[in-house]
């Protein structure tokens, strides 16, 4: 066997990426491993509109079946996104023997185990780097070079879209608005931009690198997500004169148990590497008890980037095929998840509630005697330790903008306090981003 035959499904953006580089590289792929790696067919509800690639000697089909029933194809490249017929495909696919490409992370982050654990009973892979930090190798480290490791935390900025917004507001001074609007206008944000703004796109990656990372199937409903569509450009410039840059992250922390996952606004050290990401750069972060700290930044999305990612996969499972082309049994040296998927376990959230973090509060409160010291009496009577004090000088109306930063508290406490100070009426509105240094 000198040649992996692969099938297509999902002739989008991404997919012609994946057409644009094997085109491309045909001969550098052949030279570096010795074998040929060819698309024989795709399949697409359109096959008839023009993506400005050749697509000769490629078998063009509505009929997903024309490649599930295809001995001859090896690897399915699953690039159609969404929940179903996606799920069907891939199960499909591993029970007629391929193996499976996929970018599709809110499929894996919502039925995620039943996939692995059915590749696992069939002895088949899914790759799926693609799905979590475009060309970010994040998930072939966690799987492979960081394998032996425990983490203390993973934190990650891992929605383009949302970065370049933030950036642009702190950078440029642009609205939240005006900032989506350049980054529709620049193809960086959808038309309907609603999962990455409220963080759900981001909870998709944070479900994977959980399982990634500790081992644990963790229920994506249950994930805390919170977007950025409060976030104000007074937020980011008190942030930066308190020392601090506002990102949307997504936070992964084991305590006693239970998984710490969320994706919420927090405000950066202005110093650490990962606050000064910006543009529609993604990263993650992470501290591992091996190999101390690791940072890893790149292209989070875009055809080529995801499309790199997944012929990494692709040519890694061919590599495997011709390596073992003489052994009838197939086995991974690396399971997919870095772990065996019969031994991974369904994780249990902390709720937020429950969380310890420190806060930035910003109060409107109305200019007159006592409201600071009622203010803070509350907080206190909530066991909330207060770090930091700023009153900034009142812009219009009568209410003054009152920054408060808190040491490590209880998140149901905060939001107590917040609803308590609601209630005493000197104070005309609250914004909450919690603090990770």
């Amino acid at each position: 066997m000198n040649q992996i035959n692969v099938g297509l499904i999902g002739f989008g953006i991404i997919g012609t990426g994946v057409v644009k580089i094997l085109q491309k590289k045909a001969e550098f792929i052949e030279k570096k491993l010795g074998f040929k790696v060819s698309l024989k067919t795709i399949c697409d509800l359109d096959v008839e509109t023009d993506r400005g690639v050749s697509t000769e000697g490629i078998k063009l089909t509505k009929e997903v079946n024309d490649i599930f029933n295809d001995d001859a194809i090896h690897i399915v490249i699953e690039l159609m996104g969404g929940y179903e017929p996606a799920r069907t495909f891939i199960l499909k696919a591993l029970e007629k023997g391929k193996d499976v490409v996929t970018a599709n992370k809110a499929l894996l982050a919502v039925h995620g185990e039943e996939l692995f654990k059915k590749a696992y009973e069939l002895d088949r892979s899914i790759g799926f780097e693609a799905s979590t930090g475009g060309c970010i190798p994040i998930l072939r480290s966690l799987r492979e070079s960081f394998t032996v490791n425990s983490y203390d935390y993973v934190l990650g900025i891992v929605n383009g879209t949302c970065n370049y917004i933030l950036s642009q507001m702190s950078e440029k001074g642009a609205s939240f608005n005006d900032a989506l609007k350049k980054a529709q206008e620049l193809g960086f944000a959808e038309a309907d931009p609603t999962f990455d703004l409220e963080g759900v796109d981001s909870a998709h990656k944070a479900s994977i690198l959980t399982t990634m990372g500790y081992q644990k199937f963790i229920s994506f409903e249950s994930i805390y997500k919170e977007g950025i569509k409060g976030i104000t450009v007074n937020d980011i410039k008190y942030a930066k004169e308190l020392g601090y840059n506002i990102k949307l992250i997504a936070f992964i922390k084991e305590i006693n148990g239970r998984m710490d996952v969320r994706v919420h606004p927090a405000m950066l050290d202005e110093n650490s590497e990962i606050a000064n990401v910006s543009g529609v750069l993604n990263a993650v972060q992470v501290e591992g008890d091996m190999i101390g700290f690791s940072l890893m930044v790149g292209e989070g999305a875009g055809s080529l980037p995801t499309a790199s990612a997944v012929l990494g996969d692709v040519l890694e499972i061919a590599g495997d095929y011709i390596n073992r082309k003489n052994n009838e049994e197939k086995c991974f040296a690396t399971p997919p998840l870095g772990t065996l998927a019969k031994n991974i376990d369904k994780g249990e959230i902390l709720p937020i509630e429950e969380i310890i973090t420190e806060y930035y509060l910003l109060f409107q409160v109305i200019d007159k005697p006592n409201v600071l010291s009622q203010l803070t009496g509350t907080l206190g009577r909530n066991d909330i330790s207060i770090s930091r004090v700023v009153q900034k000088e009142r812009a219009e109306g009568e209410y003054v903008p009152l920054i408060i930063l808190t040491h490590e508290s209880v998140e149901k406490n905060v939001q107590n306090a917040i609803a308590e100070i609601k209630k005493e009426g000197y104070c005309d509105g609250v914004s909450l981003i919690r603090v990770i240094n």
